[in-house]
C-alpha cells in the first residue's frame, strides 16, 4: 500500500455549505496536513445552494449558457471536468503517501468500493471513453472513476498531490434532478443502480465503516469549529471568482 499508515484519523461529519467554502475547506485541510498541523481526515459534504464545479485547468468546452443559469461556478483545486452538485454526496480524503497518481486513486477508492458493496451495489473502475467534447464529468468514466455493472458512473474523483500529501475528493451521484441536469448539460443524467430506499445517513455510515477497516485506523469524529471556518474563509480568498 503506497499510503502512509496512521492509527488515528479525524472524521468530519456531514457538512452542508456553499461550494466555494467546501473547496476552501478541502484546500485548507490539505495545507494543514502538509504542514504537519492536522491528522489525515475523511469528510462528507453536500453543496447548498447547488453549483457547478470546474476542474482547476478546465477552460475549454464550457457552454456559454452556463453563465445565464442561476448556479454558481466554483473552481476546484483538483483537475477533471464539470460536476453539477445537486442530488449528490461528496467525500474528501486527506492523507500522505507515495506512488503514482493512478495507484493512489485505486488505493483510496477501495473504501468506496467496499462501502457501496455493503449497501448492495457492486462498483468497479471505469475505462477512458472517447467523449472529449463533453464538459460533463459524469459522461466520462476514466480508470480513476467507479461505475456500476451497467457501466453507469457512480463516483467521479479527482486528486491533488503536493509532495507526499494527498487530497482526493469526489462526487457520488445519488438522486439528481433530471430537469436541472439536462438544463446544464443538454443531456439526461446517468441512472446508476442505487437502491432508492437508501438514506444519506445509511450511505455515510457504510462508507465510514469501510474506510475505518480499510485504512486500519480509528476515526475521531470532530466537526469543523467556528474558529476553523473563520481561518479557512480568511485564508482562501473567498471573494475571488473562478476565471474561465
Amino acid at each position: 500500500m503506497p499510503l502512509k499508515p496512521y492509527p488515528v484519523w479525524r472524521l468530519i461529519p456531514l457538512h452542508q455549505g456553499d461550494g466555494r467554502l467546501q473547496m476552501a475547506i478541502d484546500s485548507w485541510l490539505l495545507r494543514q496536513h502538509r504542514c504537519h498541523q492536522h491528522p489525515p481526515t475523511l469528510r462528507f459534504y453536500t453543496w447548498n445552494p447547488p453549483a457547478i464545479s470546474l476542474g482547476k485547468h478546465q477552460k475549454k468546452h464550457i457552454p456559454p449558457h452556463w453563465h445565464s443559469l442561476p448556479l454558481p461556478l466554483v473552481r476546484r483545486p483538483t483537475g477533471g471536468r464539470a460536476v453539477l452538485h445537486q442530488g449528490d454526496l461528496c467525500y474528501a480524503v486527506i492523507t500522505s503517501g507515495g506512488g503514482s497518481v493512478l495507484t493512489i486513486y485505486r488505493e483510496i477508492s477501495q473504501f468506496l468500493i467496499e462501502g457501496w458493496r455493503r449497501l448492495g451495489l457492486q462498483l468497479q473502475f471505469g475505462s477512458k471513453q472517447d467523449c472529449l467534447s463533453s464538459p460533463n464529468c459524469f459522461h466520462l468514466a476514466t480508470a480513476a472513476d467507479l461505475v456500476d455493472s451497467r457501466g453507469e458512473k457512480v463516483v467521479g474523483s479527482a486528486l491533488l498531490k503536493q509532495g507526499n500529501s494527498i487530497l482526493q475528493h469526489g462526487s457520488m451521484l445519488l438522486y439528481p434532478n433530471p430537469q436541472l441536469f439536462e438544463q446544464v448539460f443538454q443531456s439526461p443524467p446517468p441512472r446508476p443502480l442505487i437502491p432508492p430506499s437508501l438514506s444519506l445517513p445509511q450511505i455515510i455510515h457504510s462508507l465510514t465503516i469501510a474506510a475505518e477497516a480499510y485504512f486500519h485506523c480509528q476515526f475521531i469524529p470532530q466537526p469543523l469549529s467556528s474558529q476553523e471556518i473563520l481561518e479557512i474563509t480568511q485564508a482562501q480568498g473567498l471573494n475571488d471568482s473562478p476565471q474561465d
